[in-house]
């Protein structure tokens, strides 16, 4: 069991990269007023949920304590960004707010995964 949680660890980790890959490359971008929710944020919010879940699934089949508390605010994160990114992601330019709105939560989403204890 701890080799697919830890399988699972490395996809989710694959999924913030690029969550926070597509968001910092498109920084640029965001100066010129012409920022866009590009396909590797939304692939990589989605792939988050899929092994956020399954994570938890894993966990708690494995008997090991899992902080709801703190999972039901990753979520809520998570669900924010996952419906921006994916309501806003044909859109030519997105909003300076929205975009600054993902990239805090995609930000406090880490810390809170790192810091909360």
């Amino acid at each position: 069991m701890d080799v697919l949680i830890h399988l699972f660890v490395g996809l989710h980790i694959i999924g913030i990269a690029s969550l926070l890959g597509g968001f910092l490359t498109q920084l640029k971008a965001l100066g010129q007023g012409v920022a866009r929710f590009v396909p590797a944020m939304l692939h990589g919010a989605f792939t988050m949920l899929v092994t956020g879940v399954a994570l938890v699934g894993l966990n708690q089949a494995d008997d090991q304590p899992v902080n709801n508390i703190k999972i039901a605010v990753k979520l809520a994160l998570l669900i924010v960004i996952l419906g921006l990114v994916y309501v806003k992601r044909d859109d030519e330019t997105v909003d300076k707010r929205l975009f600054g709105l993902v990239g805090l939560f995609t930000t406090a989403n880490i810390f809170i995964a790192v810091l909360w204890t």
